[in-house]
């Protein structure tokens, strides 16, 4: 495996007394796009949100076990939260732009981080339009409202939101659930795209989705990681008996 960009060692997770994550240790590959799938509730979203602490908003959520960015534990008091989210954004399930202009959704991290001058945030939000493949459908309505977009664009716009602060990781859970077929070919490519420059995790429960975008693949199952591998080997011929069932359909 290559360079790691993530990784969690004995990590379990509960929102009050029931347990999401059971002891998962996993090693999220550099520079791949990592995919997540499993059935409904059985942790995906969870250990997402994990990578850059969004479930310290849930009540009575308690994580135990280690989370390592960077050869650092995350998971400590002493982490500044603020900081990691900027160095591992998240895109969600549904397009969540800002009810703000197209140029100010994509300017608005780097002003909450302290950039104040327009040559530098116009820089910023042509390089990010450009990395989220928008730039060429909006560079003549910049000013107009995102929320004017079609779907498919407002979660390109979302991921040039991300981009916009210069992220080192990109979660994405689901992105694609919310949208057509012709949206999810453009965000899938933009996938590909992106590991280029960054580490890319996905959460979703579209298996075909999964096998054409990642790399690498993790079957989650009531809160355990049951296998992860590349992705030709969870689909071509997986170890567990348990993921082989999930991706042929014969679960239950």
């Amino acid at each position: 495996m290559k360079e790691k960009a993530l990784e969690t060692k004995n990590l379990d997770l509960y929102y009050g007394e029931a347990q999401a994550l059971d002891c998962v240790n996993i090693n999220i590959p550099k520079h791949k796009v990592t995919a997540l799938i499993g059935p409904s509730g059985c942790g995906k979203s969870t250990l997402l949100r994990c990578f850059n602490r969004m479930n310290d908003l849930i009540p009575g959520c308690t994580i135990k076990g280690s989370i390592f960015y960077h050869g650092g534990e995350i998971t400590g008091k002493s982490t500044d939260v603020v900081d990691l989210r900027k160095k591992i954004g998240m895109v969600f399930q549904q397009p969540n732009p800002f009810p703000k202009s197209i140029y100010e959704n994509v300017i608005y991290g780097p002003k909450v981080h302290g950039i104040k001058d327009r040559k530098e945030l116009d820089i910023i939000a042509e390089k990010s339009l450009k990395g989220a493949a928008l730039w060429e459908e909006v560079k003549d309505r910049l000013h107009e409202p995102a929320r004017g977009l079609s779907g498919g664009q407002q979660q390109r716009l979302c991921i040039a939101r991300t981009l916009s602060v210069d992220p080192d990781i990109i979660l994405m859970d689901e992105p694609c659930s919310a949208l057509d077929p012709i949206a999810t070919a453009k965000i899938e490519n933009l996938i590909s795209e992106l590991k280029e420059k960054y580490t890319v995790i996905i959460v979703t429960h579209n298996m075909q989705q999964a096998a054409r975008v990642s790399d690498y693949t993790g079957f989650m199952y009531m809160g355990k990681l049951i296998e992860f591998d590349a992705t030709s080997v969870i689909f071509e011929r997986p170890n567990e008996e348990l993921t082989e069932n999930y991706i042929t359909g014969r679960f239950g």
